[in-house]
């Protein structure tokens, strides 16, 4: 399956382009799309004694009358119920015209115990909410608990954002055609999308490709190739040094977190920069991560220049305020050195270091946009994000998408959004939504190892957008097959067998 996700505009345009190219025509794409709908209702419900079709007056609609049609001419109780009339010598129109069965007024609908509703009403290019005998269906749906199998997007969830637009239906599964929409991974609409099926219709990938989509599920096909795999003459330093800020005495375990994390990933060393007041407590905890004192500006200067790291985290348990500023406007300064091999590659900015900048977010921006400046990932949560991007987070108009994307070109950086629905975007426009993931990431902690994986694939050579997708992805994978029980210091462990199977996997993977 492929990873590209269509917003809805960009789906019709893949219909309209196949339409043009021929020998699809729009009446034959749809009846492709009725034709899978039936073959999951067969599949999934072979014993299904009475089906309600559920049609709306567009395309949506005129899949539903192919389903109709093709259940009651294989002997399956049928029984359409129609929102309105389709437009005439539409395509919808012209299916409606080949189902032997006459419409119901969807004001009267109504269904017994046992039943199966296929819910053709509105597909992903819904945009405004479900009222009145919509919303009355999918009440009669929900309360009688009756299996719902939706065509394209359950009706009443947004297929640009996932958000549900008055009420939706709770589908079993959601059967979509060519690729999924970005409401299919966006929460809550995810919720409510059950099993998805990706049907082929006749929508070539050379349709696809002429989109140029800019949005994806985040899966290793997205940036496999570029997953890093020790060379046989590999030794510590080519892996990729990585460096931690470290909090005060009371405030070490973040960091360790994140050191720990980046290791586990790859990287080939890795230090923790203490304040001199916590050496001793993390030269207790540490044995094959190294630790360095570092209190001010001069100390980090002289790091970089010695040790040459290729990437760093500042902001685990590091502490809010001008200190935090300090460090990280130095940091992001570091691509104006003379020596050019002592530079910064990649930077993670998670946690107090994003909040430090809450009352002057345009002064990381700038910093972040001269010439030459490390490559800077952020790893906000919603609070995070709303400190650092108050009038995107206040746009309640806009997906959690959209905000991203517009945080990845105002701070020119790539914005992890986390949450169950994590969202990566890239200054350039590119943004992947994760779907891995799961309750039990919700730890104190965890996210101060997402960060150090981040880094850790910064240092060994990955394009930041690269690097935090496929940290998103491995820390919600070792998460998510770890399962009930798991706590921060779990994950790095956790990682393990995950890591094992894409050195596999981009072993045979062919180079390009």
């Amino acid at each position: 399956m492929s990873d590209e996700l269509l917003t809805p505009a960009e789906m019709a345009e893949a219909d309209r382009l196949t339409i043009a190219a021929g020998p699809a025509d729009g009446i034959g794409l749809m009846r492709r799309a009725g034709e899978a709908v039936a073959a999951e209702v067969f599949k999934r419900h072979p014993a299904a004694v009475h089906v309600h079709v559920l049609c709306g007056p567009g395309n949506n609609g005129g899949d539903g009358y192919v389903v109709a049609r093709i259940l009651t001419g294989s002997g399956v109780g049928t029984t359409v119920w129609a929102s309105g009339a389709p437009r005439p010598r539409s395509d919808a129109a012209l299916a409606a015209a080949e189902c032997p069965i006459a419409p119901q007024p969807l004001s009267s609908f109504k269904a017994e115990p046992g039943s199966i509703v296929v819910d053709a009403l509105y597909g992903a290019g819904l945009s405004k909410p479900l009222s009145g005998d919509e919303a009355r269906a999918i009440d009669i749906a929900t309360d009688m608990r009756l299996p719902v199998i939706a065509v394209d997007l359950p009706s009443g969830v947004s297929g640009d954002s996932g958000k549900v637009l008055g009420k939706a239906f709770a589908a079993e599964i959601t059967v979509t055609f060519a690729r999924r929409k970005p409401g299919h991974l966006l929460l809550p609409g995810r919720e409510r999308c059950g099993e998805v099926v990706v049907a082929d219709i006749g929508i070539g990938d050379e349709i696809i490709a002429r989109l140029r989509p800019r949005t994806f599920e985040n899966t290793p096909a997205l940036w496999l190739r570029g997953f890093p795999v020790p060379a046989v003459d590999a030794h510590k330093y080519k892996r990729g040094h990585v460096g931690v800020f470290s909090g005060g005495p009371s405030a070490t375990g973040a960091a360790r977190l994140s050191a720990l994390a980046a290791a586990r990933s790859g990287a080939g060393a890795v230090t923790v920069l203490s304040p001199g007041n916590a050496m001793q407590v993390n030269a207790a905890h540490l044995t094959s991560i190294m630790l360095r004192k570092a209190d001010d500006v001069a100390d980090i200067e002289e790091f970089v220049g010695e040790r040459r790291p290729s990437a760093i985290v500042l902001g685990p348990g590091f502490g809010v305020g001008q200190k935090t500023r300090t460090f990280g406007l130095a940091l992001l300064a570091s691509g104006q050195l003379q020596d050019a091999s002592a530079q910064v590659d990649g930077l993670v900015f998670d946690a107090d270091a994003i909040t430090s900048f809450h009352d002057a977010p345009d002064v990381l921006f700038e910093a972040a946009r001269r010439q030459n400046a490390p490559a800077l990932v952020m790893t906000p949560h919603d609070g995070e994000f709303a400190r650092l991007f108050p009038d995107i987070a206040g746009d309640k108009a806009t997906s959690k998408l959209d905000k991203a994307r517009a945080a990845a070109a105002n701070a020119n950086a790539v914005i992890i959004y986390k949450g169950a629905d994590t969202v990566i975007a890239a200054p350039d426009g590119r943004a992947a939504i994760n779907a891995n993931g799961a309750a039990w990431l919700a730890t104190a902690g965890s996210g101060d190892v997402l960060s150090g994986i981040s880094a850790g694939l910064l240092a060994q050579g990955m394009p930041a957008f690269e690097a935090a997708c496929a940290a998103v992805w491995i820390h919600a994978e070792a998460g998510s097959r770890f399962g009930p029980g798991l706590i921060a210091e779990d994950l790095p462990q956790a990682m393990l067998p995950v890591l094992r199977e894409l050195v596999k996997a981009r072993q045979k993977a062919p180079i390009r």
